[in-house]
């Protein structure tokens, strides 16, 4: 049984991860820092973790603390795990990262998008990408994966298949997506305010949305990225356009994502346009493609689950990776429903 710590273990990824971790043979979670949290029961801070967790408390992180610990997953806000990487990788922990401190690969890549010098860019390249689907190999030869966004998740998903296999100009894409209110976070804000996005849908981070960096780096291709928020709990759908490369059969586009996710075990093709319900609580990600005959465009459409693929779930499933195990354990690939 591996030993596993969690830095933001009282936010809503964090709890998905406690939520995943209590059905997994392998991982047993010992450590649960946040330090909003510190010194509050874990049932207090999550209650409906309460029977899978009853004795455990939220700690203030501390580097010594990490003895006895085999894996550490970081779920913390931008920028902080830039403090905290350097002495656990020292450790010789496995490391998997949620945050978007270790996803680009340059540090001027990074003080582009997020406006700010890089504090540990000696790191950069000790960490891999983590979408499975795309850098299996390397993740399991990894010590540290940075857990690629939920938005670029969805969005690459849908479209590398088809960029792999020339059918849509690289230059030419759009995405538009649009996410549950947990995607931005426990922390109260105006922005995810009931009466702010109750019966509501808004589109935000217009033209230089920071997941855009994510998807122009692993799609090799040049993106108008518009994301949006919808009033539901989790679920993220990318409707995705590009320019078609030639004429083609209506599912041609369909048929690449076929035939490139075919042994994939979290990713289920479909003819018909996915919904976010479809994937609720699970790692699974459901896509489609199609061809436009008449504006010569390609469409793609994925879903997810924002807080599961797009994050504790996407987690686990690179720890699995780089622990040897089985890539899909303790990680369901259902949906609730309804």
């Amino acid at each position: 049984m591996l030993k596993v710590a969690i830095l933001g273990a009282s936010g809503f990824v964090g709890a998905e991860l406690l939520r995943l971790l209590d059905g997994h043979a392998e991982f047993e979670a010992v450590r649960f820092f946040g330090d909003s949290a510190s010194g509050k029961p874990l049932a207090e801070v999550h209650p409906h973790l309460a029977l899978a967790y009853s004795g455990a408390q939220v700690e203030r992180y501390a580097a010594d603390l990490l003895d006895g610990v085999d894996l550490v997953f970081a779920a913390l806000p931008h920028g902080h795990s830039q403090d905290v990487a350097a002495e656990i990788i020292a450790h010789g922990l496995k490391f998997v990262d949620l945050g978007a401190d270790f996803r680009l690969h340059t540090a001027e890549d990074y003080q582009h998008w997020y406006g700010e010098p890089h504090k540990a860019s000696d790191l950069l390249d000790t960490f891999v990408y983590g979408i499975p689907e795309l850098h299996r190999d390397a993740i399991r030869s990894a010590q540290c994966v940075a857990a690629a966004g939920c938005y670029p998740t969805t969005a690459i998903l849908a479209l590398k298949p088809l960029v792999d296999a020339g059918l849509i100009d690289p230059q030419s894409i759009v995405v538009d997506a649009a996410s549950g209110v947990s995607g931005a976070g426990r922390a109260a804000k105006e922005g995810t305010h009931f009466n702010t996005v109750d019966e509501s849908f808004a589109a935000y981070g217009l033209l230089n949305h920071r997941h855009t960096a994510e998807m122009e780096q692993e799609l090799g291709a040049r993106v108008l990225f518009t994301p949006h928020l919808v009033p539901m709990n989790r679920g993220i759908l990318a409707t995705c356009y590009g320019t078609a490369t030639r004429p083609m059969g209506a599912d041609e586009p369909l048929e690449a994502l076929r035939s490139a996710y075919a042994d994939e075990p979290f990713v289920h093709v479909t003819s018909t346009p996915p919904a976010t319900k479809w994937t609720l609580g699970s790692n699974a990600v459901q896509v489609t493609a199609r061809y436009d005959e008449r504006t010569g465009r390609v469409l793609a459409i994925a879903a997810l689950d924002n807080l599961v693929k797009g994050a504790a779930g996407q987690m686990i499933q690179c720890a699995n990776l780089m622990t040897g195990l089985d890539e899909s354990a303790g990680l369901p690939r259902v949906g609730v429903y309804p």
